[in-house]
Formats: structure tokens, C-alpha cells, sequence
């Protein structure tokens, strides 16, 4: 994947295919470190710890439409070669929780891609997810989207609607700058 937003995409797309009710995306930079770190949380169904250890090999996958899972395989090899790591926590019944954890200014680490878009398009197509976004750079910028205060504040109006979806994305992308 050229990028980390398609990275992001993935493995929320993944999330909604677990059945989540709610996603969490943090997105952690860290210049002192130098660090980006990408924690992802769902409630969905979980996976067994057997399925855990098969996840980051390329030629499994629970999905019957393909003999591949490449998602989180190239995700992991992406952490480390910026000298990160990636770590997955699952539970079956509860949800599942991945770090990837990157060398924030290795040659090595992907572009960030288009984050705003990203977070936007995966909230418009599922609209009955709650999706909570949390980017923070040092203590420079600490900004939390969560579609829950959205809906609260639309007062019915769709979260998908096309204009819903302008301002958001204009929203996220002055508040991540």
C-alpha cells in the first residue's frame, strides 16, 4: 500500500466486516520519540488466539471470496522496516486491538496519504458505526472527532449527506494540520 491512509482504510474496513459497533482510530505522533503510532479498536467479534498468529501471514485469510489477507501482513512488514512493530490484542466476543507502531521520520515510512478523506469516506459509509478519531501531535494538536457528538449536533440530518460530508472533511483536515 503506497500509503498510510490505505493502510487506515483497510483494517477499518476490516472492523466493520467483524461487525463493530463502535471503531476507535487513534493516530499518535511523537517528535521527541519519533514516533507515529496508529492504535486501532473495535468492538467487534473478536478472533481466537489461533487466528491472532495466522492473521500476519499473507496466505490466510477468513474471507471466502479470496485465498489471500495481505491487509495486515504488509502493515506489519511496513512497521518494521521503519525499525516499529505492530502488535495485535483480540478476544472473541469482545473486539480486537492493533498498534503499528512506525519510525516517525525513517526514509522508510509511508506518506500519511489523505487521513481526512480517509476518516470522512469510512464515517459516510457506514453511518451506523460510531467511529471516535483521536490525532495528536506532541502537545501541539489534541483533536478528538467523534460521530456520536456529530449525530447528536445534526439532530437527524444524515451523517452521510453530501454536504454533512464537506464540512467534516474540511473540519478534520484544518483540525490535523
Amino acid at each position: 500500500m503506497k500509503d498510510l491512509s490505505m493502510h487506515i482504510m483497510d483494517i477499518l474496513q476490516n472492523s466493520t466486516r467483524a461487525k463493530a459497533t463502535e471503531i476507535t482510530l487513534e493516530v499518535l505522533l511523537d517528535t521527541e520519540k519519533d514516533t507515529l503510532t496508529l492504535v486501532f479498536k473495535d468492538n467487534g467479534c473478536g478472533m481466537s488466539e489461533e487466528t491472532v498468529q495466522k492473521v500476519v501471514d499473507p496466505f490466510y485469510t477468513s474471507r471466502t471470496t479470496r485465498k489471500v489477507g495481505l491487509g495486515l501482513p504488509l502493515l506489519k512488514q511496513n512497521c518494521e522496516m521503519t525499525g516499529g512493530t505492530m502488535h495485535i490484542e483480540s478476544k472473541e466476543g469482545v473486539g480486537t486491538t492493533v498498534t503499528a507502531v512506525f519510525g516517525l521520520t525513517h526514509l522508510d515510512t509511508p506518506p500519511m496519504g489523505d487521513l481526512a478523506g480517509t476518516i470522512v469516506l469510512t464515517i459516510s459509509a457506514y453511518p451506523d458505526i460510531r467511529f471516535i478519531f483521536h490525532y495528536k501531535l506532541d502537545d501541539e494538536v489534541d483533536y478528538v472527532l467523534d460521530t456520536k457528538e456529530v449525530n447528536e449536533i445534526l439532530d437527524g440530518m444524515p451523517i452521510n449527506d453530501p454536504d454533512v460530508i464537506a464540512s467534516l472533511k474540511e473540519m478534520v483536515e484544518e483540525n490535523i494540520k
